[in-house]
């Protein structure tokens, strides 16, 4: 029983470990489609391009995101907003939008 309960664990944890690599898939190609919209200006095309393409799909199956309309549409608007992946993610930018989200309440 203890040998079915870890193979079980290192099959999840394995799981996990591929979702997440092919996650880190999903940003790279959000970062460069972001550089292609400030170079050619064909950003969110580009990522849409990607999304709705085979390997797109399947990259983003294993990523655990459903591969819909309405995903593609969100990965257009975030290339379209232009800002890094890394800074989307990052601590500051969490709190900068969070304060500018107080600041527009408190003005209302």
């Amino acid at each position: 029983m203890t040998d079915f309960v870890d193979g079980t664990a290192f099959n999840n944890e394995q799981g996990n470990r591929a979702r997440k690599l092919f996650a880190a898939v999903v940003l790279a190609a959000l970062d460069d489609a972001i550089a292609d919209d400030k170079k050619y200006g064909n950003g969110p095309e580009q990522i849409a391009r990607w999304a709705r393409s085979r390997d797109g799909r399947e990259i983003l199956s294993c990523a655990g995101i459903d591969p819909n309309e309405r995903v593609v549409s969100g990965l257009m608007a975030f290339v379209g907003r232009g800002v890094r992946t890394s800074v989307a993610l990052s601590r500051e930018e969490s709190e900068r939008r969070m304060a500018a989200r107080q600041e527009e309440a408190a003005a209302a």
